[in-house]
């Protein structure tokens, strides 16, 4: 058995102790107490390894435009605002600021991501030519699914139909929609279906965003993933209307998403930061609750959605900080329930996104990340960022683990080598 390159003592958290990584080529040739070999080494020190993180809604096309745009407003504030900017968007800027998030996103260990991307009369395919050039340029350190979709409406924007026509020619991987900006929301869901079932492929919509929980669109998406055999296959995002629900209601929206197969995706920063502005106190979170929703079958994911823009104006690309903030908002605690919500941005995250290989097993793929952590709960506890990362066999970050600079260690240091060590 040839090996090119052993992981040394590996914690793959299942209990069996320090483990060896065997690497052929891209994929994972042995995993052995012991392996012996003769073959390049990276030595883990018994830290925990993961398959990676796995973001499943972000829009990396409009990341980073918090120093041309007015952030701060409602929902419809940040729609209009970033409307504007986009008409002046070039395929290398949107290049640079989406590459921006992408490069701190691998470092804080994503290596599978579901961007969404804007198509509409005032942008064009611009931004979906500069992501597709992006996906091939990064395939070394991530996988990067393209869900083209509207943001502005469908159907009460002229001429939309036809670029979002136009960009599944050019290339996407699924289809998504934002159907509470058109007057019939229903209408924009069945458009969509029907250009996915005509392309054979997946869904991924912008759902039930707002407080009021009067009536769901989530009915009528269960419905048509039912009727069309698309259930597995289709995926919600935001959804923030079912944080509104008595618990009777939610439960029965719970079966209702687990039966029809429909995936929901919880966006923590974004939610807190655009819900309840009409209230001036007793503010409500906004944020669906996933790990209820989780625990009566449905499958779901927490993600990034937006960067440093008018619906998120901060953000570093961390997904474990994203575990971290839903864990609050959720006042979750205890090793099972804070390792649950690491599982909404590694292995729930992946099922939402159809990923068939995410797993540390021989013949899979060398792909993980490394975390000096004790356990799952402990990464999301103490927000651990991962120290290292290997993607199909390539190492694609380091994250050297800071070190304190006492004045005794400082003297040695320059008793050593005769230098003053300084640092920012």
């Amino acid at each position: 058995m040839r090996i090119d390159t052993v992981i040394r003592r590996a914690d793959l958290g299942d209990g069996r102790g320090p483990i060896d990584i065997g690497i052929a080529g891209t994929r994972i040739a042995a995993l052995e107490p012991r392996l012996a070999c003769e073959a390049a080494e990276v030595d883990l020190g018994g830290r925990l390894a993961l398959p990676g993180l796995v973001d499943t809604h972000i829009h990396l096309d409009k990341a980073c435009l918090d120093d041309r745009c007015p952030c701060g407003g409602a929902l419809k504030d940040a729609v209009k605002s970033v409307s504007d900017a986009k008409r002046h968007f070039t395929e290398e800027d949107v290049y640079a600021r989406a590459a921006r998030v992408l490069e701190m996103a691998i470092a804080h260990g994503t290596n599978r991501m579901r961007s969404h991307v804007e198509v509409d009369p005032r942008v064009g395919l611009t931004s979906l030519r500069a992501l597709h050039r992006l996906k091939r340029d990064y395939a070394w350190a991530i996988d990067l699914q393209l869900c083209v979709f509207p943001q502005e409406g469908l159907l009460d924007d002229p001429g939309c139909d036809a670029v979002l026509v136009s960009a599944l020619d050019l290339g996407a991987d699924l289809i998504g929609g934002a159907p509470y900006i058109d007057r019939d929301s229903h209408g924009q869901i069945a458009r969509i279906f029907d250009l996915a079932q005509e392309r054979n492929l997946d869904v991924d919509l912008h759902l039930d965003f707002s407080l009021d929980a009067s009536s769901l669109d989530v009915d009528e998406v269960c419905r048509q993933a039912e009727r069309r055999g698309w259930g597995g296959r289709t995926a919600i995002g935001h959804a923030t209307k079912l944080s509104a629900l008595p618990p009777e209601r939610l439960a029965a929206y719970a079966r209702r998403l687990a039966g029809a197969g429909v995936a929901v995706t919880v966006l923590p920063a974004t939610d807190l930061f655009l819900m309840g502005r009409d209230s001036d106190h007793d503010v409500p979170r906004g944020v669906a609750p996933a790990h209820r929703l989780a625990a009566a079958g449905v499958t779901c994911s927490a993600a990034t959605n937006n960067v440093r823009n008018p619906f998120t104006p901060y953000g570093d690309g961390s997904l474990v900080r994203m575990a971290n903030l839903f864990a609050n908002v959720a006042q979750v605690a205890g090793e099972t329930d804070l390792a649950a919500c690491l599982d909404l941005v590694t292995g729930s995250a992946a099922r939402v996104m159809g990923l068939p290989d995410y797993a540390i097993a021989v013949g899979g793929p060398a792909t993980f990340v490394a975390f000096d952590a004790t356990g799952r709960a402990d990464i999301v506890a103490g927000i651990v960022a991962p120290e290292i990362g290997f993607k199909d066999g390539r190492q694609t970050f380091l994250r050297p683990p800071a070190r304190l600079t006492s004045p005794a260690g400082a003297a040695a240091m320059q008793r050593r080598d005769g230098s003053t060590a300084s640092g920012a």
